[in-house]
């Protein structure tokens, strides 16, 4: 996508969405990441410049432009929230923009259990930063592994060990955590997802999907988020279509992700969390962040979605 097929697909998008809300209204409320605003995979900044991950300017952003699309709330990475401490911390700009903060996607070590403790110690004082901001969610994102040569089976205890004893520890603070399944980590296809999902402790760690991640792992993700719909309490909306931009993954509607068809399942179901959008960052990206979530809002508008004033 160009930016002339950009507003192509707005224009066209538009009067459905007009249309939509005579003809159905959804009363899920919808978020957004930012990881759409983060140029990932670019050359090395040279010293001093800050790592692009917890660069101010780029929360900054992201918060004011998914304000001003009126989503209903955003989630940062963990080490964002960190980073921002040294700068006032986020609590400033969320109240400027009067836009929540839900979550924080947290990378924990899983599998390993030399790194248990330490795994779980990081993860808990993102946690503590979360519940400084008022969020709800902490969104645990399996660690990276070589996927060529792991061995899920063998490290299955180790997982579900650190799952439960991290979800206990931030259940305990009053937040609900979600394993979040990623392609190129410890947990990452079909089996290994429900492998997890169906022994730990779902009382104190629920389901967090990717739904993107997993149509490029190739799941069907309406019949994941069917199958473990009682302990989804938070989801990434992403749309995937295996193409050369984006890792793969593409705005919302323009992939074969069945995006029509999760959203009636989680019509009406009260979670802690909110079904965010997101669209990885690599550059150079066809089109801008704002612009990529202009594209997913009309398309969620045309589904029913409706967004705040």
């Amino acid at each position: 996508m160009n930016r002339r097929s950009f507003a192509t697909t707005l224009a066209t998008a538009a009067p459905f969405a007009l249309s939509a809300f005579g003809a159905k209204k959804l009363t899920s409320h919808i978020g957004h990441t930012g990881l759409t605003w983060i140029p990932l995979g670019g050359p090395a900044p040279k010293p001093p410049a800050v790592s692009p991950m917890v660069d101010p300017q780029y929360v900054e952003a992201a918060i004011r432009d998914i304000a001003g699309l009126g989503f209903y709330g955003i989630e940062l990475f963990g080490n964002q929230i960190e980073a921002m401490e040294s700068q006032g911390g986020v609590g400033t700009l969320i109240e400027k923009h009067k836009l929540p903060l839900i979550s924080a996607y947290c990378s924990t070590n899983l599998s390993d259990r030399a790194e248990r403790k330490a795994a779980i110690d990081k993860t808990l004082g993102w946690a503590k930063l979360v519940k400084k901001y008022s969020g709800k969610v902490v969104v645990v994102g399996p660690n990276g592994v070589k996927r060529d040569t792991y061995d899920f089976k063998a490290h299955k205890d180790d997982i579900l060990t650190t799952l439960n004893e991290l979800g206990k520890a931030v259940t305990d603070l009053g937040l609900t955590p979600v394993l979040h399944q990623h392609t190129g980590t410890c947990v990452e296809s079909r089996d290994e997802t429900y492998a997890v999902m169906e022994a730990v402790d779902t009382r104190v760690m629920k389901f967090g999907p990717d739904i993107g991640q997993l149509q490029k792992g190739g799941t069907d993700p309406v019949k994941v988020v069917k199958d473990f719909l009682p302990v989804v309490e938070h989801m990434h909306l992403k749309d995937y279509v295996g193409g050369p931009s984006y890792l793969g993954y593409c705005p919302l509607g323009q992939g074969k992700v069945d995006i029509a068809a999760i959203l009636d399942m989680m019509e009406g179901r009260k979670t802690d969390g909110l079904i965010m959008v997101e669209l990885d960052s690599p550059p150079p990206q066809p089109v801008s962040a704002i612009e990529n979530a202009m594209i997913a809002k009309a398309y969620l508008q045309k589904q029913g979605i409706s967004f705040r004033g």
